[in-house]
């Protein structure tokens, strides 16, 4: 089981929830959920990556927080905030296990420990959107793209991502062509090799010492309420 938060539940819990659980491969920009909807499955990431993105009037698409193998996405409707807040997109393809949301609270109910866990969860997403929110207004682009493409290949556990400048413009809030210009100084520096929608990281490494503190930040607030660092876990999860 890749997902990390299911790989913490007791096998009690687990049991209880397992005639639940169905793994499924999701395609990159599948629309799991609007915003104000009412969310009628919990999704734990196994492989895929999911965005949570707020939609302006104008069309554009702003992500405030990434999921992938360290977490959960509709808990909190599982803890009766049945609504949506926002927009539910699968940023990278790949497996998610998909779990009844009914299922779920019925599980969680019976269990403090599952409970506990996953409000914390909810805490670690929600510092994630604040500290997303303060890289916006305060950091480069280069850093930002840096700390995204870093955080992406953590939740994904590969270096290989499949991102058009567009859609890494619409994530990071600006224009196709300042993507195209940070990601050509990344390439000529060697951290990356960037061609025809494909992102291959070369230097995790350079990546991280050019990005702003938020990455770091982000991975810290995860550890301290879930235990997982996905960064030193990836191998483990892949073998």
């Amino acid at each position: 089981m890749k997902n990390l938060l299911l790989r913490q539940l007791s096998e009690a819990d687990l049991k209880i929830l397992e005639p639940h659980l169905k793994t499924v491969a999701f395609e990159q920009h599948s629309l799991l959920f609007e915003a104000d909807q009412e969310i009628r499955s919990v999704y734990f990431p196994a492989g895929a990556v999911i965005s949570l993105v707020v939609t302006l009037s104008t069309g554009e698409m702003i992500e405030t927080a990434m999921v992938g193998i360290d977490g959960v996405v509709g808990a909190a409707a599982a803890l009766d905030g049945r609504m949506s807040l926002c927009r539910g997109i699968v940023q990278l393809g790949g497996n998610i296990v998909v779990c009844n949301i009914d299922a779920l609270k019925t599980a969680a109910l019976q269990s403090s420990r599952l409970l506990a866990l996953l409000m914390r969860h909810e805490q670690a997403v929600y510092a994630q959107a604040q500290q997303s929110a303060a890289c916006f207004a305060s950091h480069s682009v280069q850093a930002r793209l840096c700390r995204w493409l870093l955080r992406a290949r953590d939740l994904s556990g590969s270096d290989q991502l499949q991102f058009t400048q567009e859609y890494l413009g619409q994530m990071l809030g600006v224009r196709r062509s300042s993507v195209t210009v940070v990601a050509r100084t990344l390439q000529a520096a060697g951290l990356i090799r960037y061609a025809r929608g494909k992102i291959r990281i070369l230097d995790a490494e350079g990546l991280e010492e050019g990005t702003c503190e938020c990455y770091a930040a982000v991975r810290a607030r995860y550890e301290q309420l879930l235990g997982t660092d996905t960064t030193k876990r990836i191998d483990a999860i892949s073998s």
